[in-house]
């Protein structure tokens, strides 16, 4: 009754601690007997006609040495029989122990059955004992270092039992010593079951012991992967995949209730619980905050007797937390738990390190895919607004008598922010803006378009002009009223800067303003020099207020057959070479100084051709726009 009252002996699948002790106990009183029974021989050989009491004693404390012996075997025994078992063969093993102790309780009775009724009695029994020693599952689990432990320990066991036995026959014979006759049969059966249960597991370690190491290197493969990879490829969203995970280690660990917290991003998924509370989750939630389990794994296999846990009046016995995390973030935590204390062992800390594994391969993989969806959509737009973009630049050029014109723009990206267009005016004129808008991509592209509409809404002749002058805006007055129309559309951390040219033929001239935009580079055939005109002026939606205007100036300047007129972006002169200088406003400068006898075209080729062989394939930093325009030497008189 004492050993049926102690908890289980076997914790976790320390089975080769479980056999030591059990071969440390038996083996010393194994020592004692044999010493016992040799200081019985040594009396009976000095005292031949000594008093029997003495020798009565010792048979007494053998016997009661032989009965904590197959005690504490059975019960060895029974924590190996019940490793891992159903519900069926635990009751069938209770069954076993009622029958086994109702055995000795009729005998001592006094009652006696008749001798073929007592022999089936006994045979029965004796079956049952070995029907239940078939059960060695926990062989499985050893590698082969500790399956030649246990059978060397094995071996040592048996070899106790034997010591006590043989001392039991040999003084059997002695009217005075034998043991009492009810006794015979319970001890018979006990002793049969333990030697034939530590015979079968002999018989079962050393079958296994060929093929340990091949179990050794495949039980994980075989244990871990054989459901989880079919059924993680099936998961469409992450929300499946989790799910499957859930069901699966559920399933596999055989849990008796278990929950997944999940931190989602977009908060839609929280997790899923298996017979446990939600109030039950907080609990143990609050107890473990400060284990760090979102990097470490957490293993408690005696909650009953556990700080903390004992507070909390838990139904369960075992616990095991696995996080589910990748090198790049956390995804959430995994709780397992069983009624039973001792439920988990490495085997499942293994299994489920790789299920979560799997999972968060899984997951990234899915994120990968929308992310590769996410990327096609964007790139998808792009084109849409490089499409855009392109409908807005001018594909057709003014052409007339009066001067030439030869524009190139190129994106750094798919979609750039520099912009340019012409509008034709009454009276034998023209205007052409230029411009830069900061940043790039689909942003740029929007400002540009509106950049677009201004141009044309405000250039647009105004009805209640009082006189011609007024009819349109001067370059200073339309980036005034662009600057106002744009500080309800552009974000604060955005400009744009930009220079409107109007060209009037009939009298020879051009009157220009500049929005922070780069100096024009202008050839003046009369004195045959190249110069730079430098003029004041700010981006617009720098400043969002009136006050701009005084920011803005115009600048008036009459031309002359043969002159010539670069307008450009930064990304001309700013261009980078192989040793990271810049292309630079000198430079483009001198170009203009060699080639400004040429037409538009080829001084716009020749510049673009010194510019590459500049950057000599350096990535382009920005977007490259480039207009000339060059008077022709040649200009048909003013219509009248």
């Amino acid at each position: 009754m004492y050993y049926r009252l102690q908890p289980d002996p076997l914790r976790g699948t320390d089975f080769v601690g479980l056999f030591r002790r059990l071969v440390l106990g038996p083996g010393i009183l194994a020592s004692i007997c044999v010493a016992l029974h040799l200081l019985e021989r040594f009396v009976q050989y000095q005292l031949p006609s000594s008093d029997r009491t003495f020798f009565a004693v010792i048979y007494t404390i053998n016997l009661g040495l032989f009965i904590l012996f197959l005690a504490s075997t059975a019960y060895t025994w029974r924590s190996l029989v019940l490793f891992r078992s159903s519900g069926r063969l635990r009751r069938e093993w209770e069954l076993f122990e009622i029958l086994l102790g109702g055995t000795l309780l009729f005998q001592l009775s006094g009652w006696e059955l008749p001798t073929p009724l007592s022999l089936l009695v006994i045979g029965g029994l004796a079956i049952f004992g070995v029907y239940l020693s078939g059960n060695q599952k926990w062989v499985a689990y050893l590698n082969r270092r500790q399956k030649w432990e246990v059978v060397f320990m094995q071996l040592a066991i048996l070899l106790c039992m034997t010591i006590f036995v043989a001392y039991f026959v040999r003084v059997q014979y002695d009217p005075k010593l034998i043991a009492p006759e009810p006794q015979h049969a319970f001890l018979l059966l006990t002793v049969f079951f333990a030697a034939f249960y530590a015979v079968m597991g002999l018989f079962v370690t050393f079958s296994n012991l060929p093929t340990a190491g091949v179990f050794e290197q495949k039980r994980e493969e075989i244990l871990s992967l054989q459901r989880l990879t079919q059924l993680i490829q099936r998961g469409q969203t992450e929300e499946d995949v989790y799910s499957m995970l859930f069901d699966a280690t559920v399933q596999t660990v055989e849990a008796d209730a278990a929950w997944l917290d999940v931190e989602a991003r977009d908060e839609a998924y929280k997790g899923q619980r298996y017979h446990i509370t939600e109030e039950q989750c907080t609990a143990i939630r609050g107890l473990l905050a400060d284990y760090n389990l979102g990097h470490i794994e957490y293993l408690n296999n005696d909650l009953p007797h556990s700080s903390g846990f004992r507070g909390l009046e838990l139904p369960f016995g075992s616990l095991i937390v696995m996080p589910l995390r990748s090198a790049k973030r956390q995804y959430g935590a995994l709780y397992m738990l069983k009624n039973q204390p001792q439920g988990f062992d490495r085997e499942n800390l293994g299994i489920l390190q790789t299920f979560t594994s799997q999972t968060i391969l899984s997951i990234e993989n899915l994120q990968l895919v929308a992310a590769s969806i996410q990327n096609e959509r964007v790139q998808e737009e792009l084109k849409i607004a490089s499409t855009v973009q392109e409908s807005l630049i001018p594909k057709d050029l003014p052409i007339d008598n009066w001067f030439e014109i030869s524009s190139h723009a190129l994106a750094a990206k798919e979609v750039g922010g520099d912009f340019y267009d012409f509008l034709h005016l009454p009276g034998q004129r023209l205007a052409i803006l230029i411009g830069d808008v900061s940043g790039k991509g689909i942003t740029a592209a929007f400002h540009m378009a509106q950049m677009k509409g201004i141009f044309h809404a405000l250039m647009q002749e105004n009805p209640l002009a009082r006189n011609e002058r007024e009819k349109f805006p001067v370059p200073s007055k339309f980036m005034a009223m662009a600057n106002k129309a744009l500080i309800h559309c552009l974000e604060k951390s955005s400009f744009i800067t930009a220079s409107l040219y109007i060209i009037d033929y009939e009298n020879r001239g051009f009157v220009f303003a500049r929005a922070g935009h780069c100096h024009t580079l202008y050839y003046h055939s009369i004195k045959e020099e190249v110069s730079y005109f430098h003029t004041a002026g700010l981006g617009l939606g720098i400043i969002r207020h009136d006050s701009y205007e005084k920011h803005i100036k115009n600048q008036f300047y009459d031309y002359n057959p043969g002159d010539v007129m670069v307008i450009y972006t930064d990304g001309i002169v700013e261009a980078r070479g192989t040793n990271k200088e810049e292309y630079g406003e000198e430079r483009l400068q001198q170009m203009l100084e060699r080639t400004y006898y040429l037409e538009a075209d080829e001084i716009k080729n020749m510049i673009l051709e010194d510019l590459a062989e500049f950057s000599r394939g350096q990535p382009m930093h920005d977007d490259q726009t480039l207009l000339v325009i060059k008077f022709r030497a040649s200009q048909p008189e003013p219509t009248v």
